[in-house]
């Protein structure tokens, strides 16, 4: 056996760091909705989700350490997340009245930016694409870009 990430090619590396992103995302939606522990719910993840099979699909392995990051970022940090993401969503839609999922997201994304190891180019390509994960169909992707690009420019003006 080798270490974790000791084999893996760069594109297994970004998979899983997507991954985790991914599993960052629904985490923080069920802690929302089922008031339980971040370390309740990043037990359950470690346990149950990472690497897991669902319908003979196996689910990718997240980065275990990202996912952590996020999680704990998005916790420790909630309250001026939150006031990031208000700033730059439209007056009259303040973070309460947005979709949970997109909250969830915000919320996700917000911790990586105020973190200065990953580019807020990648932070938002990134999370546009969980959006589009979530929502395939819908203009949410779009919106998802235009917040995150006001949040990354608050949080990150010196990378613009």
């Amino acid at each position: 056996m080798t270490s974790l990430h000791g084999n893996l090619s760069g594109n297994q590396r970004r998979k899983m760091k997507s991954a985790a992103r991914l599993y960052a995302v629904q985490a923080l939606f069920q802690m929302e909705h089922s008031s339980q522990t971040i370390e309740a719910v990043r037990a359950e993840f470690f346990d149950h989700r990472f690497g897991a099979t669902y319908d003979g699909a196996e689910m990718l392995d997240g980065d275990m350490e990202l996912f952590g990051e996020v999680l704990e970022g998005a916790v420790n940090y909630q309250a001026p997340i939150d006031q990031m993401t208000d700033r730059a969503l439209v007056a009259k839609w303040p973070i309460a009245r947005i979709d949970p999922t997109l909250r969830a997201l915000f919320r996700a994304a917000g911790a990586e930016l105020q973190g200065k190891q990953t580019p807020p180019k990648v932070v938002i390509t990134e999370y546009v694409d969980v959006a589009r994960a979530f929502f395939p169909e819908g203009k949410e992707p779009k919106f998802v870009n235009a917040v995150l690009d006001h949040m990354a420019r608050e949080a990150r003006p010196e990378a613009f």
